[in-house]
């Protein structure tokens, strides 16, 4: 178990890395999905940011963890919500780490939504201890969530629609 809170941590983390450093890009899709402006989606994009890492910080001290989950849970349902209201708009989500404006589809709806899910059952997990393997398999599940992202990232692709 301790290896999915790793996970979570490490993928908000990286999240807040990626909206620091693709900061331009990432305020308009921010806006975008939003229907805000441009100043709001500066805005969103630090909120958004700091929430996922106080979530990530909140995750790793096992006192906070339940708090860490709840954010989580906030952030990656909110970002389902906001791609749900968008569903079949063409846009850049924002969701890659590459630029690419797409059809938002039922797959980044239902992938921000089950790592809400995920973030939920870790925030009730009971205290496991941190072992070797645990950082090992968490890395393991980062490599499947990027790969999972990059298919979706496949335009009309043949085996989405059969």
């Amino acid at each position: 178990m301790a290896a999915l809170v790793l996970f979570c941590a490490a993928l908000l983390a990286a999240s807040a890395l990626h909206k620091a450093l693709s900061r331009e890009r990432l305020a308009q899709a921010a806006a975008r999905l939003a229907g805000v402006g441009a100043a709001a989606g500066q805005l969103l994009l630090v909120l958004a940011g700091s929430l996922e890492l106080v979530a990530a910080a909140c995750l790793l001290a096992a006192p906070l963890r339940a708090a860490g989950g709840a954010i989580a849970v906030l952030v990656w349902g909110s970002y389902a919500l906001a791609l749900a209201r968008r569903r079949g708009e063409t846009l850049d989500c924002g969701c890659d780490l590459a630029a690419r404006a797409k059809p938002v589809g039922p797959g980044q709806i239902l992938r921000a939504g089950a790592l809400a899910l995920l973030a939920g059952i870790v925030a009730l997990l009971p205290d496991a201890t941190f072992t070797l393997e645990a950082p090992f398999a968490a890395a393991g599940l980062l490599a499947l969530y990027l790969g999972a992202s990059e298919l979706l990232a496949i335009p009309a692709a043949h085996w989405r629609h059969a």
